[in-house]
């Protein structure tokens, strides 16, 4: 995470793995290709926050919903930090609304197997059936596509500001991207070895 000097206020910059929350008129801000941030915000409390998540694999068994997957565990996890996260500092899970952006097919991993969802389109599945199970409405969103985006959620009135990045910018977020996918496939091949979840 880093801190940037933002007009009258600051900019906090989110990568994968991070969230951030807050009840000052700070302006988050993240880059997107696969990865999903969702975007959430208490308008009767003033809190808000973003978080930035990369599922592991990039199919799944459709015969299980994706938020009970052994993929849906990482994206359970960032979800529930940053909305802990947001209640500790005074926000109502009640009231909760949600803002979603990202899921795009940068990895270009749909071409690996005929018919198989990309990661990113794993993502979307993923944060659309979780907040569907916690009852926070999505209010904002773009996702899926074959583009990365700039995301930018300003604390002041809760819009999100979206652009898509250029082509020399993607293949470099793609390249980071691919590092902590794998990663998180090693990470996740480790704990099943010596972990039983429940």
């Amino acid at each position: 995470m880093r801190v940037m000097p933002f007009k009258s206020t600051r900019r906090i910059i989110i990568d994968p793995g991070e969230y951030y929350a807050s009840r000052e008129q700070v302006v988050i801000s993240t880059l997107l290709g696969s990865c999903v941030a969702a975007c959430l915000f208490d308008p009767v409390n003033h809190v808000f926050g973003m978080n930035h998540f990369l599922l592991a694999y990039h199919y799944h068994a459709h015969s299980q919903p994706i938020i009970q997957s052994d993929e849906g565990r990482y994206g359970i996890y960032s979800m529930e930090l940053l909305i802990n996260a947001m209640m500790k500092l005074g926000a109502n899970r009640e009231n909760l609304k949600a803002k979603c952006f990202g899921g795009g097919n940068v990895l270009k991993l749909r071409e690996d197997r005929e018919n198989q969802s990309t990661v990113g389109d794993v993502n979307v599945e993923f944060i659309k059936a979780f907040l569907a199970n916690e009852n926070i409405p999505i209010l904002g969103q773009c996702l899926g596509g074959n583009h990365g985006r700039n995301v930018h959620f300003v604390g002041t009135d809760y819009s999100v500001y979206v652009k898509k990045i250029a082509y020399q910018q993607e293949k470099l977020l793609a390249n980071t991207e691919r590092y902590f996918w794998m990663k998180n496939i090693q990470e996740q091949q480790t704990i099943k070895g010596s972990v039983d979840f429940w």
